[in-house]
């Protein structure tokens, strides 16, 4: 019966990160919407989403999962590069959003039951539900900059801010 409760636990908890990480992104969407033009904008979700990616390497040292260096550097070089396309094509963005929300997934089944590696050492540990939090994040911000690139177009078509 415990194994009930625990699964129970662990499914209330996911949900709840899933409701927060969209509350986050509505959060940051509108505070960010309003403090920046569409130029600067765009720029601005495409070094978040950089950044955003980087914190595997922080989770990675703290939680000293070694073995995984290569594996997350990698991927991080990733994201960097798909973040600097981003700079200018909105697409880029949409695509780094929803496959960061990808990785932030695996990581958690991998998280929770060890799936996806020989051991539990090839992807970094991270926090209880992290992984729901981040993809209900970076969906979320992906939706947006799919509705939100018309104007980020237009913006680099017209004078300068």
């Amino acid at each position: 019966m415990s194994n009930v409760y625990r699964t129970l636990g662990f499914i209330v908890i996911a949900m709840l990160y899933l409701v927060v990480g969209v509350m986050a992104a509505v959060g940051t969407i509108s505070i960010f919407r309003k403090m920046l033009g569409p130029k600067s904008e765009q720029m601005f979700y495409a070094l978040f989403l950089a950044l955003i990616a980087a914190l595997y390497l922080a989770f990675l040292a703290y939680f000293g999962t070694v073995p995984a260096w290569p594996l997350e550097a990698t991927v991080l070089a990733g994201f960097v590069a798909i973040s600097l396309l981003g700079l200018r094509l909105p697409f880029a963005l949409i695509v780094g959003y929803s496959l960061h929300g990808l990785w932030d997934l695996l990581h958690e089944l991998h998280a929770q039951g060890g799936y996806f590696a020989a051991g539990n050492d090839h992807l970094t540990a991270i926090p209880l539900a992290y992984g729901f939090f981040c993809l209900s994040f970076d969906l979320t911000v992906a939706v947006y900059v799919f509705r939100r690139r018309p104007d980020w177009i237009a913006a680099w078509k017209a004078a300068p801010e």
